[in-house]
């Protein structure tokens, strides 16, 4: 696709510093751009790089523009504006309305006209798909499942029975939503399974990543919130409910009936417990434990960083002496506290 830079700056309420007639046709890193490719620069280390990219056109904020004598486009909020470009210049490949011959339907599935079902797609009885929603290759969807409008499940999603899934959604491949979730009740050391009867609930506008698992409720519903972003391989336990517009990074897992509030931020690889609350507007960095639940908006870590193997042995080894030092202080305070009081 080709656009002009006039087109994409009225349509994106942009300042163009250049020829409006210019075409681009794809985009690329300052680095690797060409004449036609439109690049983009929010991170300033990448700033040198500008004085020597090959792109027609760069998006960048008004601060970055400034003295620079190349076309650009001026946006309050480039990478966003960015990010609309790109889906401009490459939309999702078109998939045409109707059902694959080898898919298999479910005599009381109900598939709107102008839905996609691709090759070996499998959907269950009493199964609602809306408008111009795209069922990928291999899905494997329940009874009872009610997809919106404009939703798209890539590849080889499974959707469990009863799931609910809101307009303009992504699954991407390989995730499942609404299996079992990890229930069971302990009983002369064995484990006696609970049945999960809740359903998983899902907003407008989400984004689930690569084989990430959502659990269906135990008895209430598992609920993500509209516009929340679940990167790959993420765990959601039962019972879980993400607020509004929150953002999971990769191998995050949330324990079950954790209720997580809307713009919240979680970084790679954070755990947190079960039956906690996290406040809105929380964000946590990467490899952080949340063991307490967190009540007030903020910055959270307690992950450590990575340091030279040498000196972790030595921290470890003074964390090992810490009860040894411990009572040695307290000895050391009530001997004080003696002299003191004679």
């Amino acid at each position: 696709m080709s656009v002009s830079l006039g087109e994409l700056a009225v349509r994106f309420g942009c300042e163009l510093r250049g020829d409006p007639d210019l075409r681009v046709e794809r985009v690329a890193t300052l680095a690797g751009a060409g004449p036609t490719a439109l690049a983009f620069l929010v991170n300033p280390k990448y700033r040198p790089l500008l004085g020597e990219t090959r792109a027609g056109a760069v998006v960048l904020g008004a601060a970055d523009a400034a003295g620079v004598a190349r076309t650009v486009l001026i946006a309050p909020n480039p990478y966003a504006t960015y990010a609309r470009i790109a889906s401009v210049l490459h939309p999702a490949p078109a998939a045409p309305p109707g059902v694959h011959a080898t898919a298999w339907i479910a005599p009381l599935a109900q598939i709107d006209v102008n839905a996609h079902v691709g090759p070996h797609v499998s959907v269950g009885g009493g199964t609602r798909i809306g408008a111009r929603a795209v069922i990928g290759p291999g899905c494997v969807i329940g009874d009872d499942v009610e997809i919106a409008e404009d939703v798209r499940l890539v590849a080889r999603v499974v959707i469990c029975p009863g799931t609910r899934i809101g307009p303009r959604t992504i699954v991407q491949p390989g995730a499942v939503i609404g299996g079992d979730g990890f229930g069971y009740a302990p009983e002369r050391g064995a484990w006696v399974k609970v049945p999960q009867v809740g359903r998983v609930v899902i907003g407008a506008d989400v984004e689930i990543g690569a084989n990430t698992t959502i659990d269906r409720g135990a008895i209430d519903d598992t609920v993500i919130e509209d516009g929340v972003k679940l990167d790959n391989q993420i765990q959601i336990g039962h019972n879980v409910r993400i607020g509004a517009h929150s953002a999971l990074a990769g191998c995050v897992g949330v324990s079950g009936s954790v209720t997580i509030g809307k713009r919240c931020q979680l970084g790679g690889a954070v755990g947190v417990a079960g039956h906690l609350t996290i406040a809105d507007d929380v964000a946590v960095t990467g490899m952080t434990l949340v063991s307490h639940s967190i009540t007030e908006p903020g910055v959270y870590s307690s992950g450590m960083p990575a340091v030279p193997a040498q000196e972790w042995r030595r921290a470890v080894a003074r964390l090992h002496r810490l009860d040894r030092m411990a009572g040695q202080v307290a000895a050391l305070e009530k001997k004080l506290n003696r002299k003191q009081d004679d």
